[in-house]
Protein backbone atom coordinates (compact mmCIF):
# COMPACT_ATOMS: atom_id res chain seq x y z
CA UNK A 1 0.00 0.00 0.00
CA UNK A 2 1.24 3.65 -0.88
CA UNK A 3 2.10 5.83 2.37
CA UNK A 4 2.16 9.78 2.67
CA UNK A 5 5.50 10.88 4.15
CA UNK A 6 3.95 10.85 7.61
CA UNK A 7 3.52 7.72 7.76
CA UNK A 8 -0.53 7.01 7.21
CA UNK A 9 -2.01 5.55 4.50
CA UNK A 10 -2.56 7.50 1.47
CA UNK A 11 -5.48 9.39 1.10
CA UNK A 12 -8.96 7.89 -0.16
CA UNK A 13 -12.14 8.58 -1.56
CA UNK A 14 -14.77 9.36 1.93
CA UNK A 15 -17.26 6.58 1.16
CA UNK A 16 -16.21 4.19 3.31
CA UNK A 17 -16.02 6.54 6.27
CA UNK A 18 -19.15 7.89 5.38
CA UNK A 19 -20.83 4.64 5.76
CA UNK A 20 -19.06 4.20 8.85
CA UNK A 21 -20.41 7.34 10.28
CA UNK A 22 -24.32 6.30 9.04
CA UNK A 23 -23.78 3.44 10.69
CA UNK A 24 -22.62 4.61 14.20
CA UNK A 25 -25.04 7.32 14.44
CA UNK A 26 -27.93 4.73 13.84
CA UNK A 27 -26.44 3.14 16.44
CA UNK A 28 -26.24 5.60 19.01
CA UNK A 29 -29.62 7.30 17.92
CA UNK A 30 -31.38 3.28 18.54
CA UNK A 31 -29.73 3.44 22.12
CA UNK A 32 -31.19 6.70 23.18
CA UNK A 33 -34.46 5.61 22.41
CA UNK A 34 -33.91 1.89 24.26
CA UNK A 35 -33.32 4.18 27.43
CA UNK A 36 -36.73 5.25 27.30
CA UNK A 37 -38.73 2.19 29.49
CA UNK A 38 -41.67 1.42 31.75
CA UNK A 39 -41.11 -1.48 33.97
CA UNK A 40 -43.72 -4.41 33.42
CA UNK A 41 -46.26 -5.67 35.62
CA UNK A 42 -47.24 -1.82 37.37
CA UNK A 43 -50.61 -1.53 38.57
CA UNK A 44 -52.72 1.22 37.01
CA UNK A 45 -51.19 3.78 39.86
CA UNK A 46 -47.83 2.65 39.42
CA UNK A 47 -48.21 2.69 35.48
CA UNK A 48 -49.32 6.53 35.81
CA UNK A 49 -46.43 7.42 38.10
CA UNK A 50 -44.08 5.30 35.72
CA UNK A 51 -45.29 7.50 32.45
CA UNK A 52 -44.58 10.61 34.67
CA UNK A 53 -41.42 9.76 35.67
CA UNK A 54 -40.39 9.05 31.90
CA UNK A 55 -41.03 12.63 30.73
CA UNK A 56 -37.52 13.59 31.39
CA UNK A 57 -36.01 10.24 29.63
CA UNK A 58 -38.10 11.06 26.49
CA UNK A 59 -36.81 14.83 26.27
CA UNK A 60 -33.81 13.64 26.96
CA UNK A 61 -33.91 11.30 24.14
CA UNK A 62 -35.50 14.44 21.70
CA UNK A 63 -32.98 16.95 22.25
CA UNK A 64 -30.57 14.13 21.79
CA UNK A 65 -31.70 13.00 19.00
CA UNK A 66 -31.88 16.29 17.31
CA UNK A 67 -28.31 17.22 18.11
CA UNK A 68 -27.49 13.89 16.53
CA UNK A 69 -29.41 14.70 13.72
CA UNK A 70 -27.59 17.55 13.03
CA UNK A 71 -24.23 16.27 13.77
CA UNK A 72 -25.34 13.21 11.33
CA UNK A 73 -25.74 15.93 8.33
CA UNK A 74 -22.47 18.20 9.44
CA UNK A 75 -20.60 14.82 9.29
CA UNK A 76 -21.63 14.02 5.81
CA UNK A 77 -21.30 17.75 4.78
CA UNK A 78 -17.57 18.19 5.84
CA UNK A 79 -16.85 14.57 4.45
CA UNK A 80 -18.45 14.92 1.06
CA UNK A 81 -16.68 18.53 0.57
CA UNK A 82 -13.47 16.78 0.26
CA UNK A 83 -12.57 14.06 -2.82
CA UNK A 84 -10.23 12.52 -0.07
CA UNK A 85 -9.89 11.72 3.37
CA UNK A 86 -7.12 10.18 5.11
CA UNK A 87 -4.38 10.61 7.98
CA UNK A 88 -5.08 13.52 10.49
CA UNK A 89 -8.65 14.24 9.23
CA UNK A 90 -9.54 10.91 9.38
CA UNK A 91 -8.41 10.15 13.17
CA UNK A 92 -10.80 13.20 13.72
CA UNK A 93 -13.51 11.54 11.98
CA UNK A 94 -13.08 8.55 13.90
CA UNK A 95 -12.60 10.56 17.43
CA UNK A 96 -16.16 12.15 16.24
CA UNK A 97 -17.22 8.55 15.97
CA UNK A 98 -15.99 7.61 19.42
CA UNK A 99 -17.61 10.66 21.18
CA UNK A 100 -20.68 9.97 18.98
CA UNK A 101 -21.26 6.25 20.07
CA UNK A 102 -20.93 7.65 24.01
CA UNK A 103 -23.31 10.51 23.72
CA UNK A 104 -26.24 8.05 24.87
CA UNK A 105 -24.33 7.84 28.37
CA UNK A 106 -24.42 11.53 29.23
CA UNK A 107 -28.14 11.55 27.84
CA UNK A 108 -29.04 9.06 30.49
CA UNK A 109 -27.63 10.92 33.41
CA UNK A 110 -29.06 13.88 32.31
CA UNK A 111 -32.54 12.35 31.94
CA UNK A 112 -32.27 10.77 35.72
CA UNK A 113 -30.11 13.56 37.23
CA UNK A 114 -30.16 16.71 35.05
CA UNK A 115 -32.44 18.52 37.58
CA UNK A 116 -30.88 18.20 41.14
CA UNK A 117 -27.11 17.36 39.57
CA UNK A 118 -25.37 19.83 37.89
CA UNK A 119 -22.48 18.06 37.05
CA UNK A 120 -25.02 15.81 34.95
CA UNK A 121 -25.87 19.29 32.76
CA UNK A 122 -22.14 20.13 32.66
CA UNK A 123 -20.91 16.77 31.55
CA UNK A 124 -23.98 16.49 28.62
CA UNK A 125 -22.86 20.15 27.73
CA UNK A 126 -19.23 19.41 27.30
CA UNK A 127 -19.64 16.31 25.47
CA UNK A 128 -21.42 17.82 22.77
CA UNK A 129 -19.44 21.02 23.15
CA UNK A 130 -16.68 18.72 22.24
CA UNK A 131 -17.87 16.79 19.61
CA UNK A 132 -18.34 19.94 17.27
CA UNK A 133 -14.58 21.14 18.22
CA UNK A 134 -13.94 18.10 17.08
CA UNK A 135 -15.73 18.25 13.90
CA UNK A 136 -14.29 21.90 13.36
CA UNK A 137 -10.74 20.65 13.60
CA UNK A 138 -11.42 17.39 11.36
CA UNK A 139 -13.22 20.31 9.09
CA UNK A 140 -10.36 22.89 8.62
CA UNK A 141 -7.30 20.04 8.57
CA UNK A 142 -9.65 18.47 5.37
CA UNK A 143 -9.68 22.41 3.99
CA UNK A 144 -5.84 22.65 5.05
CA UNK A 145 -4.80 19.38 3.17
CA UNK A 146 -7.24 18.41 1.06
CA UNK A 147 -9.00 21.11 -0.59
CA UNK A 148 -12.51 22.12 0.14
CA UNK A 149 -14.50 23.52 -2.80
CA UNK A 150 -15.20 26.98 -1.74
CA UNK A 151 -14.48 29.49 0.37
CA UNK A 152 -18.41 30.49 1.03
CA UNK A 153 -18.70 26.92 2.05
CA UNK A 154 -16.11 27.36 4.29
CA UNK A 155 -17.56 30.19 5.99
CA UNK A 156 -20.83 28.72 6.44
CA UNK A 157 -19.99 25.43 7.95
CA UNK A 158 -17.60 26.87 10.10
CA UNK A 159 -20.34 29.47 11.36
CA UNK A 160 -22.56 26.48 11.61
CA UNK A 161 -20.02 24.65 13.70
CA UNK A 162 -19.14 27.39 15.96
CA UNK A 163 -22.97 28.20 17.08
CA UNK A 164 -23.44 24.80 18.67
CA UNK A 165 -19.46 25.17 20.53
CA UNK A 166 -21.03 28.60 21.60
CA UNK A 167 -24.46 27.53 22.83
CA UNK A 168 -23.20 24.53 24.62
CA UNK A 169 -20.06 25.68 25.62
CA UNK A 170 -21.37 28.42 27.24
CA UNK A 171 -23.79 26.09 29.36
CA UNK A 172 -21.35 24.48 30.93
CA UNK A 173 -20.44 27.03 34.27
CA UNK A 174 -23.71 28.08 33.74
CA UNK A 175 -24.91 24.50 34.06
CA UNK A 176 -22.92 25.06 37.98
CA UNK A 177 -24.99 27.70 39.45
CA UNK A 178 -28.01 27.53 37.54
CA UNK A 179 -28.73 24.19 35.76
CA UNK A 180 -32.26 24.52 34.66
CA UNK A 181 -30.93 27.89 32.58
CA UNK A 182 -28.34 26.05 31.18
CA UNK A 183 -31.12 23.43 29.90
CA UNK A 184 -33.07 25.77 28.24
CA UNK A 185 -30.47 27.69 26.97
CA UNK A 186 -29.47 24.54 24.30
CA UNK A 187 -32.92 25.53 22.80
CA UNK A 188 -30.98 28.78 21.11
CA UNK A 189 -29.50 26.82 18.55
CA UNK A 190 -32.37 25.75 16.64
CA UNK A 191 -33.12 29.10 15.58
CA UNK A 192 -29.52 30.38 15.16
CA UNK A 193 -29.03 27.07 13.26
CA UNK A 194 -31.94 27.95 11.28
CA UNK A 195 -30.88 31.71 10.21
CA UNK A 196 -27.33 30.37 9.50
CA UNK A 197 -29.23 27.61 7.32
CA UNK A 198 -31.34 30.31 5.34
CA UNK A 199 -28.46 32.61 5.20
CA UNK A 200 -26.16 29.86 3.50
CA UNK A 201 -29.25 29.01 0.54
CA UNK A 202 -29.59 32.60 0.15
CA UNK A 203 -25.86 32.68 -0.52
CA UNK A 204 -25.55 30.15 -2.51
CA UNK A 205 -28.20 31.52 -4.51
CA UNK A 206 -26.81 34.34 -5.04
CA UNK A 207 -23.92 32.57 -6.08
CA UNK A 208 -25.61 30.20 -8.89
CA UNK A 209 -27.60 33.18 -10.42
Amino acid sequence: MNRVSNGSPSPTRPDRLITLSDGIFAIAMTLLALEVRVAPDLDSEQFHDALREAVPQLAAYALSFLILSIFWRDQRQILLMSARTGGLPQHLALAVLGMIALVPFPTSILAEYGAREPLAVAMYAATICLIDLLQLAMFATLRGRHGVRGVGEWRDTAADLGATIVVFGASVPIAFFAPQAAIWSWLALFPVKAVLGRRERLRGTRRNG
